[in-house]
């Protein structure tokens, strides 16, 4: 309502482009402008700026201050479809639970922004904090899961993408003070592959979007159309 008023300086009459967040686009125009809504024709429906073909879920090591924003606005800008914030033994954060649906709702909103600002038709789904374990059993069969660990150093990410081409991919990144051996072993155990990005420690809030990125363009539509 304020952006489309007072930021954008809209009136009676003006078109804009409206977003579901599923995917479905149409040109309305505006008809009435009251106190509280904005009240629109639809013209015609749209065709939606295409989803990347790879579904990225980027599982979330809780971290300090705002960075979980950062880290979700720019995955969400790479084209991730959802994160899940998690509860690991090294998070110095802790949210208590009267507070989480405030902090997952903030959380949707940024994603929600994110989506406006590069027209993204879908809006990624950020759900609650969740613990390792509801994690690791909740994981889609046939999907490729990578947990990455400043201590593994066999496997690296560029082996991994180019053995397989998933449609679907878990990232587990941790907060600042990393995985602890007992969570990597734990995720070993449900197929969850430890993975190096290479001999410099990466921040947490650089790592979900660096690796976005990097499977956006060897698997994704980063890197153009694939054959």
């Amino acid at each position: 309502m304020n952006y489309i008023t007072n930021v954008l300086r809209l009136k009676k009459g003006s078109f804009v482009s409206v977003y579901d967040g599923r995917g479905k686009v149409c040109l309305a125009r505006i008809d009435k402008i009251d106190k509280d809504r904005i009240r629109c024709a639809v013209i015609e429906e749209l065709a939606a700026a295409q989803e990347p073909s790879i579904r990225i879920t980027l599982v979330q090591g809780l971290p300090k201050g705002d960075k979980m924003e950062t880290i979700i606005q720019k995955c969400t800008e790479l084209g991730i479809s959802e994160v899940i914030p998690l509860n690991c033994n090294r998070s110095i954060v802790k949210i208590h639970q009267e507070k989480v649906a405030s902090k997952v709702s903030r959380w949707q909103r940024v994603a929600l922004e994110a989506s406006r600002q590069c027209r993204r038709s879908v809006v990624p789904k950020v759900s609650e904090p969740k613990g390792l374990n509801e994690v690791l059993n909740s994981l889609s069969e046939g999907a490729l899961s990578l947990l990455f660990w400043e201590k593994e150093n066999k496997c690296s990410l560029k082996d991994c993408l180019r053995a397989s081409k998933p449609e679907n991919i878990f990232l587990f990144i941790g907060p600042e003070g990393g995985f602890t051996a007992d969570e990597v072993e734990m995720a070993k155990e449900f197929g969850v592959i430890p993975v190096s990005l290479g001999p410099r420690i990466v921040r947490t809030e650089t790592a979900g979007p660096a690796v976005t990125a990097i499977i956006q363009y060897e698997l994704g539509d980063l890197g153009g159309a694939r054959d």
